[in-house]
C-alpha cells in the first residue's frame, strides 16, 4: 500500500504552477506582483513621492521585487522582519549578436550565466524567455514555452572514453544550441522574439533573453514524495516568501513590518542594482521610515531591531555520494527546513539567529534540520552574509534541502515547500 502525503499538497501544486509560469526572473517578479495585487498590495514607483499610510506596497526593479506591509498605527521606529530570496537561476543567456552557425546548422550564441551543471542542459528541449526593451523605455515579457533550442551532445561513437574519463565541456564551443537549418540570417532571433511578443522588431532596442527547460514540474517517486522541477533554486523560496508575506499582512497586532525582498543576480555575486549587494532594500526601508515622519534616529532604531531570514535551497544528503557531506549533518527531504551554519560567514547564522528560527518553527509546529558543509569541501554562500553586512541587520540562513542543485532540473521533497512557507509565515507574522 502506498503511503499518503503527510500534508496537503495544495501549496506544492501551486509552487509547480508558479515555476511553470516563471521561466525568467522577470516572469517571477510579474507573477509575485500579480499575487500581491490580489491580496491588496499596491505598486509604487521609486521616482514618485510615497505616502506614510498603513497597508501593503511593492517596488519592481528589473528582475527584483521588494514588498512590505506597514501595520495600522506603526510608529516610524517600527522594525522590519525580512524574508530574502532570489529570482535568478543558472542558465544559458543570449548574447548581443545571437545569430551564427556552421556547416548548415543555424545556432544561437549564448553565454553561461552563474554556475550551472552544464551536462544537465545537453539534449534537453529548451524554450526562450525573458524581456524585450522597447524604444519608449517599456518592456515586454516573452515566453516561448515550447521546444525551440537544443544543445546536442556528441555521440558516444565519437567520444568512446566519455563514460570512463568523464565529460569535458568547453563553455564556448560545446554549449551553443541549434535551432534551425540553412544560412545564418542576421537579426532572425530577435525578429522571431518580437513576433512572439507581439511587437514590431523596429521597436526592440535591447533584450535580456535566456533558454529554459520546457519540461513541466512533476511529482516523482513511488508515493509521489518528490517534486522535480526547474529553478527550484530559488523560486521555491520566493514562492514561499510571497505566501508568507500575504498571510502575515492579515495577522493581528503586528509590532513589526513584514517584508519580502526577492533579488536578482544572486547566482553571479549579487553585485548589481537589483542584487542583494545593491542599495534597493535599504533605501526602501529607509523611505518607509521617513514617510511616516521618522528621523535619522528613528531609522537607526528601526534597522537595529530588524531581522532577516535569507531563504535559499541547500544540499540534501546524496545517497550515492555520502562522503561529500558532513557525517553528523545530513539533511533529508521531509525532515523540515534546514538552518545553514558556517563559522566563516558564508552563511550569516549565529546563535541568536538559531534561536529566532527555532522559535518560528516551533510556532508553526514544524521540524527543522541543520546543514553544515563537510570541512574538506568549499562552502557555498547566499544573500544572507551580503544582506547582514550591507544593512547591519541580524540575519539567519535557512532553506529546503534539494538534490541536483544548479541542474536544469532539481529535486526536493514534495512536502518541504509547505513546511518552509509555514515557518516563514510564523516568522513574518509572529
Amino acid at each position: 500500500m502506498s503511503a499518503q502525503p503527510r500534508f496537503d499538497r495544495g501549496h506544492t501544486d501551486d509552487l509547480a504552477a508558479f515555476v511553470a509560469a516563471s521561466p525568467s526572473p522577470y516572469h517571477v517578479v510579474a507573477n509575485v506582483a500579480e499575487r500581491l495585487e490580489k491580496a491588496g498590495f499596491t505598486q509604487v514607483a521609486e521616482t514618485d513621492a510615497w505616502e506614510g499610510t498603513a497597508g501593503g506596497r511593492y517596488v519592481i526593479r528589473g528582475g527584483a521585487i521588494v514588498a512590505w506591509f506597514v501595520p495600522e498605527g506603526a510608529p516610524p521606529e517600527t522594525p522590519f522582519r525580512v524574508v530574502g530570496a532570489h529570482t535568478d537561476s543558472p542558465n544559458l543567456r543570449v548574447k548581443p549578436r545571437p545569430d551564427f552557425g556552421a556547416f548548415g546548422w543555424r545556432q544561437v550564441a549564448v553565454e553561461i550565466y552563474g554556475g550551472p551543471l552544464l551536462n544537465s542542459w545537453l539534449d534537453r528541449d529548451l524554450g526562450l524567455s525573458g524581456r524585450l526593451v522597447l524604444r519608449d523605455g517599456s518592456t515586454r515579457l516573452i515566453a516561448v514555452d515550447r521546444p525551440l533550442l537544443r544543445v546536442p551532445q556528441l555521440a558516444i561513437h565519437l567520444d568512446r572514453g566519455v563514460n570512463q574519463n568523464g565529460l569535458v565541456l568547453d563553455h564556448q564551443r560545446h554549449m551553443q544550441p541549434v535551432w534551425g537549418l540553412g544560412q545564418v540570417d542576421e537579426g532572425d532571433l530577435i525578429r522571431f522574439a518580437a513576433e512572439e511578443a507581439g511587437v514590431e522588431v523596429t521597436e526592440v532596442v535591447g533584450w535580456d533573453l535566456m533558454a529554459h527547460d520546457v519540461q513541466p514540474p512533476a511529482y516523482l517517486g513511488r508515493d509521489r514524495e518528490f517534486l522535480a522541477a526547474a529553478r527550484l533554486d530559488d523560486q521555491l523560496s520566493v514562492h514561499a516568501g510571497a505566501a508568507a508575506l500575504i498571510a502575515a499582512s492579515g495577522a493581528p497586532d503586528l509590532n513589526h513590518a513584514p517584508v519580502l525582498a526577492a533579488f536578482d543576480h544572486e547566482e553571479n555575486g549579487s553585485e548589481s542594482d537589483t542584487g542583494a549587494g545593491g542599495p534597493l532594500l535599504g533605501r526602501i526601508m529607509e523611505r518607509s521610515v521617513v514617510v511616516r515622519g521618522g528621523s535619522y534616529e528613528d531609522r537607526a532604531r528601526a534597522l537595529a531591531g530588524t531581522v532577516c531570514v535569507s531563504a535559499d535551497t541547500g544540499h540534501a544528503v546524496h545517497p550515492n555520494y555520502p562522503e561529500k557531506h558532513d557525517p553528523t549533518h545530513r539533511p533529508m527531504p521531509g525532515g523540515g527546513p534546514i538552518l545553514k551554519v558556517n563559522v566563516n560567514q558564508r552563511y550569516a547564522t549565529d546563535g541568536v539567529g538559531r534561536r529566532l528560527w527555532t522559535e518560528a518553527c516551533d510556532r508553526a509546529g514544524f521540524p527543522s534540520q541543520h546543514f553544515v558543509s563537510n570541512n574538506a569541501m568549499p562552502c557555498g554562500t547566499t544573500i544572507g552574509p551580503i544582506t547582514a553586512a550591507r544593512h547591519g541587520i541580524s540575519t539567519v540562513d535557512v532553506g529546503v534541502p534539494i538534490l541536483s542543485m544548479h541542474s536544469a532540473r532539481e529535486l526536493c521533497g514534495a512536502d518541504d515547500p509547505f513546511l518552509l512557507a509555514g515557518a516563514l509565515t510564523a516568522f513574518l507574522g509572529g
